[in-house]
């Protein structure tokens, strides 16, 4: 089974791009989508970052405010290792264990926002790099997440550059102004499926 890492600097797309594979029936470990799960009031973790950051934390229905800790770990470079020491593991091991259960799959989609800056490159064969300009990743970051110019481009500076990025691509969609997202999108998922041992017809692919 091949395994696509899918990555791109925050705000970039990769929740849309991957929600547009999900349609073509591909299997998709996000781990974002982990990491946040982690944090819940349920899980081990939650306890530990409780302890490590306190109340402070905390909104009224004692869940983590992932705002608040983010303004934290972007303006300390130590707390923020000291979280991605918490959770990547964890995160790992997680994204390991589906991958595993999706083997029968022809390819898997791994979304893996911090594919370069943490040790996640095993996880996966190929790299797919969603690039767009910073301009529009800060602009789709403060709109979103209702936070300020400041701490957008913290946020972005904090990550391996656009240019980085592609230098390790093996392939890449471009998310900036009209292109079609849904057609680049197609075109790899015919890409990968040759490419895992299938053809479109065999898989139901469009």
């Amino acid at each position: 089974m091949l395994t696509i890492g899918l990555t791109g600097g925050i705000a970039s797309g990769k929740t849309t791009v991957s929600n547009l594979f999900a349609e073509l029936g591909v299997s998709v470990v996000d781990t974002d989508v982990i990491s946040r799960q982690l944090l819940e009031i349920d899980q081990p973790v939650y306890d530990q970052v409780l302890q490590h950051f306190g109340n402070g934390i905390l909104l009224k229905n004692r869940a983590i405010d992932r705002v608040q800790l983010r303004r934290l770990i972007f303006n300390d470079e130590l707390e923020k290792r000291w979280l991605e020491g918490v959770l990547h593991p964890v995160v790992y091991r997680q994204s390991q264990q589906l991958i595993e259960e999706y083997n029968n799959n022809y390819y898997v989609l791994v979304v893996i926002p911090l594919l370069f800056e943490s040790n996640f490159r095993s996880l996966v064969d190929r790299v797919l790099v969603i690039d767009c300009s910073p301009d529009t990743q800060i602009a789709r970051l403060i709109s979103r997440d209702n936070i300020d110019r400041e701490l957008a481009q913290k946020m972005l500076a904090q990550q391996w550059s656009n240019d980085a990025r592609l230098e390790q691509a093996d392939d890449v969609i471009c998310n900036d102004a009209n292109l079609d997202l849904g057609q680049q999108v197609t075109n790899l998922h015919t890409r990968y499926l040759l490419l895992a041992g299938s053809s479109p017809a065999e898989s139901g692919a469009p």
